[in-house]
């Protein structure tokens, strides 16, 4: 489970891709339409959605010609009962909960 966790937060630990994941909230969305939004190239992007689809925390399916992305929540639930463990992230802000990693923990290069 460590293991899950750490992909997990690794994933999370990026705004880019926090950003997807709400976006994903709304609904299913095509790879192009994710990508929209940012100042990046589809390839930037594309390896950002690797890394949430590595986690978990989304899939990806291809409907004929287009790739589409939808929101994996169940992925988060370890992740979340282990933060609630801390009760002093109750409800779980993973803003605060990054600011606090940040402080704790050295910083690692990926």
């Amino acid at each position: 489970m460590s293991n899950d966790l750490d992909t997990v937060f690794a994933a999370l630990a990026d705004p880019t891709r926090r950003a997807i994941l709400a976006m994903l909230l709304e609904d299913d969305m095509a790879v192009t339409d994710v990508a929209e939004p940012f100042e990046m190239s589809l390839a930037a992007i594309s390896k950002h959605l690797v890394i949430l689809t590595k986690a978990g925390l989304i899939s990806q399916e291809k409907r004929g010609r287009v790739k589409w992305c939808k929101l994996e929540p169940d992925a988060m639930r370890a992740a979340s009962v282990w933060m609630q463990g801390f009760g002093q992230f109750e409800p779980v802000n993973l803003d605060a909960f990054e600011r606090f990693l940040e402080i704790e923990l050295p910083a690692t290069e990926d």
